[in-house]
């Protein structure tokens, strides 16, 4: 049976927490191999696949600061742990036969290549699957700011954010269990209400250019499959005339 899927090119964002299991720091293997083998399903299915990683299973800018590092050096520091996450995840999803190309917003010809935005949708109109790093290449922004500024520079149809939590709730799941999933939810009141889910400024980002968000638990095999496929999966955002 032929799969009709939703979106044709999507960008999904991956914290680097994500990639270190129940390691306190690092890279996980096994869980880069399961990250790996989630997108490579996807990607078997015909879409186009972008990803944009974190850092901060390595070392996080803000993290840096309140060590008493300075901004800008830490946020530098962040920005290269995500390219150490880049490449991981780059080498796993090529062992599963499938394409890929690294991209950083920091240069360094060596180990990828520069962010060069038409050479990006190139690469994923040829069927490589292509991952970000570097954040945007400047301090002061998060990894989610970068995710929505990726998916803006490629024309994604959806921004989907990997997560350990199986979407947005009424309150923190881990502390009140009676917190319920919401599974559909405004640009502005995610704004008003201060959810956090992702930064304001990513955000304010995908408003501005109506790209829908969605919040799923990556940790659950087959999760992204069903968001391609346009299932009701974790949290969707969106313009509030469709919520």
């Amino acid at each position: 049976m032929v799969e009709t899927v939703r979106y044709r090119r999507i960008l999904v964002k991956l914290s680097g927490e994500a990639l270190m299991g129940s390691q306190s720091f690092g890279i996980a293997p096994s869980v880069v191999a399961s990250v790996a083998g989630e997108l490579a399903d996807v990607h078997r299915l015909g879409v186009q696949v972008a990803a944009v990683v974190g850092g901060g299973n390595i070392i996080r800018g803000v993290s840096a600061h309140g060590q008493g590092i300075d901004r800008i050096t830490g946020d530098s520091m962040g920005m290269l742990a995500t390219v150490i996450n880049a490449l991981a995840l780059s080498s796993a999803i090529e062992q599963l036969a499938i394409p890929t190309r690294v991209q950083t917003a920091i240069e360094m010809h060596e180990v990828a290549e520069p962010f060069i935005r038409r050479r990006a949708i190139r690469h994923l109109e040829k069927g490589r699957l292509v991952v970000f790093a570097g954040g945007t290449g400047s301090p002061f922004f998060t990894t989610d700011s970068a995710a929505a500024l990726r998916a803006n520079e490629i024309d994604a149809e959806v921004l989907i954010k990997a997560t350990k939590v199986d979407g947005v709730f009424t309150a923190d799941p881990a502390t009140v269990p009676e917190a319920k999933l919401i599974p559909r939810l405004s640009y502005q009141e995610v704004l008003t209400r201060e959810l956090r889910v992702m930064d304001a400024a990513a955000i304010a980002l995908c408003k501005e250019s109506a790209i829908p968000v969605q919040i799923f638990n990556i940790g659950k095999p087959g999760s992204l499959r069903r968001v391609v496929l346009g299932e009701q999966v974790g949290s969707w955002i969106g313009p509030e005339e469709a919520v």
